[in-house]
């Protein structure tokens, strides 16, 4: 039988309104930057699937899709400090416009560890937007372009971000309470 006290407490951080509303405003401001242009957009899985996903639907401009597999959370809630990549590109980004789609810039290393993969297959451009940004905990110097939401230093789940694989499905952000090494 599970003891509810070990349960992590999910409280709404911002709700699947706010999330629409910011989504649609990136979508707004990314298409008026690349008007007459095709960007190509690399969500970074597994998180960021849902926010490319919302993302690309509110461009009013063709873009193209890829998806890079990147590992820093081995389990539970604190970065593992070491980035794998677990997916490759499937397409070749050398010349084309290259915008990077994360769901959270924490630390920074994982962009700053990206950035340096990405850029050695000589891209045109490489921009990053990321859902939400916790500049309390950033180690490295990096900056998203576009930003849907600053966040306080909390480790947050839904909308595609997940603790032990678990809270993907939820439509909100929510930060966790009492969750084990959090």
């Amino acid at each position: 039988m599970n003891d509810s006290s070990s349960e992590p407490s999910l409280e709404v951080l911002l709700s699947s309104s706010q999330i629409a509303a910011r989504v649609r405003e990136l979508g707004e401001k990314i298409s008026s930057d690349y008007q007459g242009r095709t960007p190509h957009l690399v969500g970074v899985l597994k998180g960021a699937w849902i926010f490319m996903a919302d993302l690309i639907r509110n461009l009013s401009l063709e873009a193209t899709v890829d998806f890079l597999g990147i590992q820093s959370y081995v389990a539970g809630a604190t970065s593992s400090g070491e980035v794998k990549i677990t997916k490759d590109l499937d397409v070749s980004i050398a010349g084309r416009e290259v915008l990077v789609v994360e769901d959270i810039l924490d630390t920074g290393r994982t962009y700053l560890y990206l950035q340096g993969v990405l850029s050695a297959h000589h891209p045109k451009s490489l921009r990053l937007v990321t859902l939400l940004d916790k500049t309390a905990r950033r180690a490295v110097a990096v900056q998203a372009d576009y930003v849907g939401f600053q966040i306080p230093d909390v480790f947050v789940v839904g909308y595609g971000l997940d603790y032990n694989q678990q809270f993907r499905r939820l439509p909100d952000v929510r930060y966790l309470r009492n969750a084990v090494g959090v």
